[in-house]
């Protein structure tokens, strides 16, 4: 939750998947997320996640791994860089990092992302 002391000046990397990348792409990007957690993939950085989520929505899914601090730059953008490799998505295609604040004061359906790898 955002309330949570641990995750109030966080963020999370964001993943979005369009209703076709469902049965392709969903089941194979959350089991890599949930092995780079347990596997503490992110190297030094580790300790500054915090979870990850997954929303299976009509529209499209979500798929988000949650981070401590927003303003560490340094770790949130090693994290996304490993979290892009290891769920081999193409050079081309960008992921967007968005802080839990600017998310839960957004005015639309969209917010501004703070760091894209």
């Amino acid at each position: 939750m955002w309330e949570d002391e641990r995750n109030k000046r966080g963020g999370r990397w964001l993943v979005t998947l369009n209703k076709q990348q469902r049965r392709l792409d969903l089941d194979r990007y959350w089991l890599e997320t949930l092995l780079c957690l347990v596997g503490e993939a992110f190297d030094d950085y580790s300790d500054d996640v915090c979870g990850a989520v997954v929303n299976v929505r009509t529209k499209g899914d979500k798929i988000a791994v949650w981070t401590s601090d927003y303003e560490n730059r340094e770790a949130v953008t090693h994290i996304g860089r490993v979290y892009k490799e290891r769920l081999g998505l193409p050079v081309k295609m960008t992921i967007g990092y968005q802080s839990h604040a600017d998310t839960a004061t957004k005015s639309g359906s969209t917010t501004k992302n703070k760091f894209v790898v």
